[in-house]
């Protein structure tokens, strides 16, 4: 997968994503300071979210529409995203802001007109939403703009996964990943289910990564280990700002220390590699070596108490300890002498 110059395989470092969402709080400077946070905080792209209340939502104070059971409990959902969304004609500006810091930038569409929107400005990729890996026509339709499309699990059983797979390939497109997502707000860090990164990538045939909502850098750097090659966070300049994902989402200092974690950890899996490094090796030399530890005669029998397993490892290799015990010495062997086969008769 290749998005934009950064191409995402196996072999690559992980693609990390800031998610801007609601968090310029109806600003466009607010949003314009946190691409630029973002970038000094790591980020390798900046992403945002393409709706208005009346493309994802419709205006009813029906109780269909009422949230329940998380942190906008109680809110209508066209008010709330009436409060979240970012204006479209912020987007051309937007992008222009990510490319002059040297960041990526794309979006999640929620409908057609999103997708039509994100074409016209020449996007690298798409994401689709967690909650919309059941809108088939969506999916079909941004995949068959032949870009890299990102899809979150968040809310999908295995049947929802592959259908929007099958959507994608019926489109021709191919060129897929899929992040592992709990969709709770903030997301309990016991539910972040991990053994699901590699699970994706193995079953699927995909890259597979993270989209996080849960607090701090664990979950990320777990999923790293595992064989994250995406990792999406939310990206706050600061929370005391408030709004809608407010509670959940990273401030730059944060972020920060969750890109170092997440690289410290990628350095940390390396190879598989039996060689050791001229630095490991000089290690050797603290190892154990058979050594002569008290003063013998020529004629002498070796025993356990004048030749012995010690450190440090400039010696005989211990193995041969059991083949040289019982034997008589050649030469007189002062205590601190290196201990070699051809000194036994």
């Amino acid at each position: 997968m290749k998005i934009d110059n950064f191409i995402i395989d196996k072999k690559s470092k992980v693609f990390i994503i800031a998610e801007l969402s609601a968090n310029h709080n109806g600003n466009i400077e607010t949003a314009i300071e946190t691409i630029r946070a973002a970038k000094r905080a790591g980020a390798d792209c900046i992403k945002l979210q393409t709706y208005t209340a009346d493309t994802i939502t419709i205006d009813s104070d029906k109780d269909d529409f009422l949230i329940k059971g998380t942190i906008w409990e109680g809110k209508n959902l066209h008010k709330l995203y009436q409060e979240a969304y970012t204006p479209w004609e912020w987007h051309e500006k937007l992008i222009s802001v990510a490319k002059e810091e040297g960041l990526i930038c794309f979006s999640s569409p929620f409908d057609k007109t999103a997708v039509d929107l994100l074409e016209s400005l020449n996007v690298p990729a798409y994401k689709i939403a967690s909650f919309e890996i059941t809108d088939i026509p969506l999916i079909e339709y941004t995949a068959s703009k032949g870009k890299p499309i990102i899809i979150s699990t968040g809310i999908a059983e295995l049947e929802d996964i592959e259908l929007a797979l099958d959507a994608c390939k019926r489109m021709g497109n191919d060129d897929i990943a899929l992040l592992k997502c709990t969709s709770s707000y903030p997301a309990p860090i016991e539910e972040a289910n991990m053994c699901m990164i590699k699970d994706l990538a193995e079953r699927f045939n995909v890259i597979s990564g993270l989209s996080d909502h849960t607090m701090g850098a664990t979950v990320p750097i777990v999923a790293t280990v595992f064989g994250a090659k995406i990792i999406e966070k939310h990206f706050i300049l600061d929370r005391e700002i408030g709004g809608p994902d407010a509670s959940f989402s990273m401030n730059e200092q944060e972020f920060t220390a969750m890109v170092k974690a997440v690289r410290e950890a990628e350095s940390a899996i390396g190879i598989v590699d039996y060689n050791l490094t001229e630095k490991q090796k000089k290690g050797k030399d603290f190892c154990r070596s058979l050594y002569v530890v008290e003063n013998i005669k020529a004629g002498d029998v070796i025993t356990e108490d004048n030749v012995r397993s010690i450190r440090p490892g400039f010696g005989l290799h211990p193995k041969h300890l059991k083949d040289i015990l019982g034997k008589k010495t050649a030469i007189d062997l002062e205590k601190g002498v290196r201990f070699e086969l051809d000194f036994c008769k």
